[in-house]
């Protein structure tokens, strides 16, 4: 009954306390103030009386309790004629209030500037800076990227603007790309297509900006809107790169209007499209891409090199020791792959090149020697698939398709379609085709990007199953939306893994630092151009036989290819980079045999 009784007298004074607490300021400073009182007065009196010496007098001590109250409130406690004491007061309290007065104002300046700094709401000062536009999951490979392609700089800056939360995003960042070394990171939050948010991230003093698109059914009407609002925040500002993508062909056309001249707007399922027909015929294809697009390795560069005026095209394949050469960029802009061998490069040409950075881009004084009893590899032949299996089908599959039949007439490849589930492949005979193409049944990077992955990842199970059941091999091009599915992905490690996401990051990084390269991957991507083929090394060199990789390279010429690099069959699964090697040395030797592959630029069949 007590406790009872004890609990409800303690809900009383809790509600009482609320209710005043919810009154005027004027009554809780006045509650406030009595309440002190009769705490200050008692302990006051108490602390006169217990103090030694004790004042005798009544009035003694009241000046004491007075002093004693002045003290503990900071109210002055001056003693004298009664006007000094209440002017004493009076300027105290003057004094407590402006003091308080100005505290709270300080308090709450730097409590409004650390809100606004934790929100990301102030304005940036920083040139020749990269600013990243929106957020999805490919802001972290961009910004990986970015920190990998500045590591040789001593101060690099990223602007990230997107509508999240400034510590969250910074949080995310931190624990998925890790740390940035020499580039700092800088965070803001606010939409991308609001022109007076936009200008927080400076880009009208940036170097490149890229424009991510969110991934939602919205993704390419907000890209467009941010590169609308760009341009109203740029104006006639010398205009950075600007980069952008977007999934649906119908966009594109408006974005690359909104871009203006200067724009670079990526077809996303045009490119995927493209790689997948083409990785499909050349097993290992996309490993070679991912080595040249991002920039961990090696990687595309443009040079201008006085040197080699006047030389020959071929002259100059075996003019790097350290680099291939694989084309020209006019000075139109235009780039021409893997030209003629007796293309002569004018003053006004410059080099392209892979090489691992400008260091290696050394020219020598004459062309590189060669053993010309290697050179006499086997009649070339075309290696495509003769019969093809597409299992799944989305808005890109279309696509796929025709960029397949472009090459179907000069191989008599044939292809079956299968449109159903994840189980479609089970009770097929798969062993029997050359080349699988499994696609998730929903758009990559959209909302159902997961439920997409796991349909591809389903129907790899199945294959692996009927792998295993013959004791056979097949060659797979899997199409995912999330990199880190490629990881537990149910096939061996060298199998051909297009993830589009990651894919247009590095593509749209790689164009951010240097625009030129724009050209040179549309063609790339496109049939009927020049393209990256891995062929027999049976075509280049004798097999069994170490070779310099100058040998290969001059083979390659003498047959009107630009040779990168090569791959070994034995490291194919479990090697480094799955057996790619990609602008090895001159000098390096290397015996290629029968399962092995060259890689080179050359122009489709």
């Amino acid at each position: 009954m007590r406790g009872r009784a004890g609990e409800g007298i303690r809900t009383r004074l809790r509600y009482w306390f609320d209710n005043f607490l919810a009154r005027s300021t004027l009554t809780l400073v006045a509650g406030l103030t009595l309440a002190c009182l009769a705490l200050v007065i008692p302990a006051s009196v108490a602390q006169v009386l217990v103090g030694r010496p004790v004042p005798t007098t009544l009035t003694g001590q009241a000046a004491a309790v007075w002093a004693s109250v002045g003290a503990t409130l900071r109210i002055g406690g001056a003693v004298g004629a009664p006007a000094y004491v209440v002017l004493s007061v009076l300027l105290a309290l003057v004094s407590l209030l402006f003091v308080s007065t100005l505290v709270s104002v300080i308090t709450t300046g730097m409590n409004d500037k650390i809100l606004e700094l934790r929100l990301g709401r102030s304005t940036i000062v920083e040139q020749r800076h990269t600013v990243v536009l929106g957020w999805s999951d490919q802001v972290f490979p961009v910004i990986s990227e970015l920190v990998t392609a500045n590591a040789h700089r001593r101060r690099a800056t990223v602007a990230l603007l997107a509508p999240r939360d400034k510590v969250e995003m910074e949080e995310q960042i931190t624990t998925k790309v890790g740390a940035t070394g020499t580039t700092r990171v800088v965070c803001r939050s606010g939409s991308p297509t609001d022109p007076a948010v936009l200008a927080r991230v400076s880009p009208h003093t940036a170097a490149a900006v890229i424009v991510l698109s969110p991934g939602d059914h919205e993704g390419d009407r907000t890209v467009v809107r941010t590169l609308l609002a760009l341009g109203a925040v740029v104006g006639d500002a010398p205009a950075a790169t600007v980069v952008a993508a977007v999934r649906e062909p119908a966009h594109h056309t408006a974005a690359v209007l909104a871009a203006g001249p200067g724009g670079r707007v990526l077809d996303i399922d045009a490119i995927t499209a493209r790689l997948l027909a083409q990785c499909a015929r050349q097993p290992g294809l996309s490993l070679v891409h991912e080595e040249l697009l991002d920039f961990a390795g090696c990687e595309f560069h443009i040079v201008h090199e006085p040197a080699l005026t006047g030389r020959t095209y071929g002259e100059a394949l075996l003019s790097y020791a350290r680099s291939c050469v694989v084309g020209l960029l006019r000075p139109d802009g235009r780039p021409a792959l893997n030209p003629p061998s007796a293309t002569v490069i004018s003053s006004t040409d410059r080099i392209v090149l892979i090489t691992e950075n400008d260091s290696t881009a050394l020219v020598s004084d004459e062309p590189l020697p060669f053993d010309g009893s290697a050179v006499v590899g086997a009649a070339p032949r075309e290696t495509g698939p003769a019969r093809m299996l597409l299992l799944g089908w989305n808005r890109r599959a279309p696509l796929i398709i025709e960029q397949l039949n472009r090459y179907a007439d000069t191989e008599a490849a044939r292809l079956d379609l299968v449109t159903g589930g994840p189980r479609a492949a089970h009770g097929l005979d798969v062993l029997a085709y050359d080349s699988v193409i499994v696609l998730g049944s929903e758009a990559a990077g959209s909302v159902a990007a997961a439920d997409s992955d796991y349909h591809v990842l389903e129907t790899l199970l199945h294959l692996r199953a009927a792998e295993r059941a013959a004791g056979h091999s097949l060659h797979v091009t899997a199409e995912l939306s999330d990199d880190q599915d490629r990881l537990i992905a149910p096939m061996s490690p060298g199998t051909d893994f297009v993830v589009s996401g990651r894919l247009i990051s590095l593509l749209m990084t790689q164009i951010s630092e240097n625009p030129r390269t724009a050209a040179l991957f549309e063609e790339l991507f496109t049939a009927g151009g020049n393209r990256i083929h891995l062929g027999p090394a049976a075509e280049y060199v004798p097999v069994g036989r170490e070779v310099a990789f100058a040998d290969v390279v001059a083979s390659g010429r003498r047959r009107g290819r630009s040779v990168i690099g090569y791959r070994l069959h034995a490291e194919s699964d479990t090697g480094p980079r799955y057996g790619i090697r990609v602008n090895p040395g001159k000098e390096e030797r290397v015996v290629l045999g029968d399962a092995d592959t060259v890689i080179a630029v050359m122009r489709d069949l």
